[in-house]
């Protein structure tokens, strides 16, 4: 048990940031499908959708619990909101470029196809988070 706690504390931001990455991924998956196969929308729409209502819900549990960001001051949630929406569009836009190249154009199972660059999404938005975004 004393390992567990160790390697916990140790890794504690990757773990935050995987646990929440995974809720994010949820918000995104269900908001697709839900615009997707329940509304019908197009996939551009369905993901422009899903991408917004995850990046917002992403912001929120990272600069509160993944990276503890003490920011409070105007300048600073100003300097927090624009670079982490901006590189959220950066990957925004590989995440819909691969949406639409594997579902519309190669007519892949789109829900397979979600999963699948949400990994590679939530790798990429780390990094930024982490080294851009919420830098100590």
């Amino acid at each position: 048990m004393m390992y567990i706690r160790t390697i916990l504390k140790k890794y504690k931001p990757i773990v935050l940031y995987v646990f929440f990455g995974g809720l994010t991924t949820l918000v995104n998956i269900i908001s697709y499908f839900f615009t997707s196969h329940v509304l019908n929308c197009n996939t551009l729409i369905s993901n422009s959708v899903a991408w917004m209502l995850s990046v917002l819900f992403a912001f929120i549990t990272n600069k509160l619990y993944v990276f503890n960001s003490q920011g409070r001051s105007a300048k600073e949630l100003i300097y927090e909101i624009v670079s982490f929406f901006s590189c959220r569009v950066f990957s925004g836009v590989i995440d819909t470029a691969i949406m639409v190249l594997l579902v519309d154009f190669l007519q892949f199972n789109s829900m397979a196809c979600k999963i699948i660059t949400n990994v590679i999404v939530m790798t990429l938005n780390y990094f930024a988070s982490k080294f851009v975004i919420f830098k100590k």
